[in-house]
């Protein structure tokens, strides 16, 4: 099972959301082997990898995986911060992105690959509301935790 998370750069984690996500992949992923795909950009990417990570504790058969839009300096500066909080790295088949859309296709492509989406989108604009929306219309499962009045439309 893969499972992949869009967010608001600006996310403020807090204790109820976590146990809430926790919860959510106890049932969603059911025992089952799973890899997280993370981007690991903004608040809600690491609130994500945070869950990953306590998750794991008691699931050995989980792997956190950084997906990454680029290969360039930015990824090598940071190397052993990422080999620290991820089992891999992978890069998708998206060399041929221009690096304004490479963001973009990078998160489509982990929607794709996904069997399910965990997401904090609270606005209809932006990186996060975007991946949302490809979810919706790729037809694969998710949840919004967001708990505000929130239509996806």
């Amino acid at each position: 099972m893969i499972v992949t998370f869009c967010g608001h750069r600006d996310y403020i984690g807090n204790f109820a959301d976590e146990q809430l996500l926790l919860e959510l992949f106890e049932k969603t992923i059911n025992g089952a082997g799973v890899q997280f795909y993370i981007g690991g950009y903004g608040n809600f990417d690491k609130f994500a990898l945070r869950c990953a990570h306590l998750y794991k504790n008691i699931h050995s058969n989980a792997t956190i995986v950084f997906v990454t839009p680029y290969l360039d300096k930015w990824l090598n500066d940071r190397k052993s911060i990422i080999e620290y909080n991820y089992d891999t790295t992978i890069y998708p088949p998206i060399e041929n992105a221009p690096q304004n859309l490479a963001v973009l296709k990078r998160n489509e492509w982990m929607i794709s690959q996904s069997d399910y989406v965990f997401a904090y989108v609270k606005a209809h604009y932006g990186g996060a509301y975007k991946a949302l929306l490809y979810a919706h219309k790729q037809n694969k499962p998710y949840t919004n935790l967001y708990k505000g009045n929130y239509q996806l439309y």
